[in-house]
């Protein structure tokens, strides 16, 4: 029955507020709290089987394996950007057609989460992420062999289709494993992933294209899949939960015993025969038009599209005068990108604990996941201004070294920036925070794709100088809703817990 059904229309935004509050701060039944004594958001419910019961080595043997996916994911989408001179060449196409392989290719990755997630709702985790590895492994068999660029760019495309199973699934498994106090720490190990593919992926195709040729960025791609196929097949485990019929008042005893190791690799325990495709694909799309959703999407976007466009941009810029690289050298470059995406690591994932669980301290105890936002501050001042170094130095002709230092700026930026923002919608929509990242992840891909794709063209009509100060332009705007949902996040939410799947939560449907 709704829990509003019985409330008079006036009086219904102070019981949706209410019901927020409740969602935001977990009504706790037993009141249990870890070691050091942290209140433990949500509440473990006393059977062995709740994945927040499991041991550690069996949540971060299954949450890494995921993560070196979700790397191999971003190594295989970001692997043409170092090789569109030579597919160019070889296809006897432009350069700008070229980077239609990685541009492009972003977007399938983004549609594709439209289809996992719910196939995940349906058929569990585990499955899924087994499928989509050997998905992979089939597109770059494809693509090695292909023989025409329609060829290779339907084979890239299909890759990111299947291997999106790698990317906005991923926060949904942090829900499952980890508690509120461990999440920022632990989407950090995802964000550091993704942008290790995004920046370290380069460096190994570089040197791949260099010496071996770049259909063996493919083959190489094809063996790794099928090595992480393997040892997946025996560390990841199904982390689905029904979460919402637990009785948390049941002893351990009335629960089954935990399952063993055999059991556990089961392909069937997540699956789910009340799970409707198109309903969740209805539900989801409605979430573009919730403020915070699109807000986080674009945020992390903009940092992704502006990664890819300085990649897409190298490629043309240091194998010409007055540099002349060699292919390898564009791989070294990136690992620019990757020291600032470690640095962020360090300092990004406990910071935004910290500073999450000082204001929540501050306030009473009363978690929000609006606290989390002041932690945005750093990288979106490092990001933008290691955007600007990057345009500055190559459109000056200057050493590499302030390219590099930019580079390194705009890695620590995204890394941290991504982890903030993602971290926040998951906490902000915590009970559809699968479908949540979904659309972020799909926006995210849809903004990369189109800054990517018409980066050339910007630049050859603004000029370097301009385009990249227009580029910095577009972060800082985009950056700054950050401070606007700081202070009426609340709001907003209590707003978009009138409508679409968060309507349906809140009244208990």
């Amino acid at each position: 029955m709704s829990k509003t059904a019985d409330v008079k229309p006036s009086e219904q935004p102070k019981v949706l507020k209410k019901h927020v509050q409740e969602l935001s701060d977990i009504e706790l039944v037993e009141d249990k709290r870890s070691k050091k004594g942290l209140l433990l958001r949500p509440q473990p419910s006393n059977d062995p089987n709740d994945p927040l019961n499991w041991p550690y080595l069996e949540k971060y043997s299954t949450y890494l394996t995921i993560c070196f996916f979700a790397f191999l994911g971003l190594v295989n989408s970001s692997n043409f950007t170092v090789s569109i001179v030579p597919v160019a060449a070889e296809f006897h196409t432009t350069t700008t057609r070229a980077g239609y392989l990685t541009s492009i290719q972003l977007l399938f990755m983004g549609l594709g989460n439209l289809f996992w997630m719910p196939m995940m709702r349906i058929i569990g985790k585990r499955p899924v992420y087994l499928a989509s590895l050997l998905l992979l492994v089939a597109t770059n068999i494809w693509g090695y062999f292909s023989h025409s660029y329609g060829s290779l760019l339907a084979s890239r495309l299909s890759g990111g289709f299947f291997s999106a199973a790698a990317d906005a699934t991923v926060p949904s498994v942090v829900a499952d494993l980890f508690y509120f106090h461990e999440r920022g720490h632990c989407m950090m190990m995802f964000h550091t992933a993704i942008s290790g593919g995004v920046f370290l992926g380069p460096l190994i195709n570089a040197y791949i294209v260099q010496y071996a040729g770049w259909r063996w960025m493919c083959g190489f791609m094809a063996i790794a899949a099928s090595a992480t196929f393997v040892v997946g097949f025996f560390t990841i485990h199904e982390t689905a939960y029904n979460r919402e019929i637990v009785n948390f008042n049941l002893p351990k005893s009335e629960y089954a015993p935990k399952r063993n190791w055999f059991a556990g690799l089961s392909l069937t325990s997540g699956y789910d025969s009340q799970a409707s495709f198109w309903g969740w694909l209805g539900n989801t799309l409605v979430l573009l038009a919730y403020p915070p959703v699109v807000f986080v999407g674009l945020t992390i976007g903009v940092f992704v599209g502006w990664n890819i466009s300085i990649q897409l941009t190298s490629s043309r810029t240091f194998t010409a005068a007055p540099y002349h690289w060699k292919i390898h050298s564009l791989g070294l470059l990136s690992t620019a990108g990757f020291i600032g995406a470690v640095i962020s690591f360090f300092i990004g994932g406990k910071l935004i604990d910290f500073v999450a669980t000082r204001m929540t301290a501050r306030k009473g105890g009363h978690a929000e996941p609006e606290y989390r936002l002041p932690a945005m501050a750093i990288p979106a001042i490092v990001g933008p201004i290691g955007v600007l170094t990057f345009g500055l130095v190559i459109a000056n002709k200057k050493s590499y070294w302030g390219a590099a230092v930019g580079f390194a700026m705009l890695g620590f930026g995204l890394t941290a920036a991504s982890n903030v923002v993602a971290t926040y919608a998951v906490d902000a929509y915590r009970p559809i925070s699968g479908e949540v990242l979904v659309i972020v992840f799909v926006v995210r891909n849809v903004m990369a794709c189109i800054l990517s794709l018409y980066i050339a063209d910007w630049i050859r009509v603004e000029g370097v100088k301009k385009a990249f100060g227009e580029m910095v332009a577009i972060q800082y705007a985009i950056v700054s809703l950050s401070v606007v949902l700081y202070f009426f996040g609340k709001r907003i939410r209590v707003f978009t817990g009138r409508f679409g799947p968060m309507k349906k939560v809140l009244r208990g449907n």
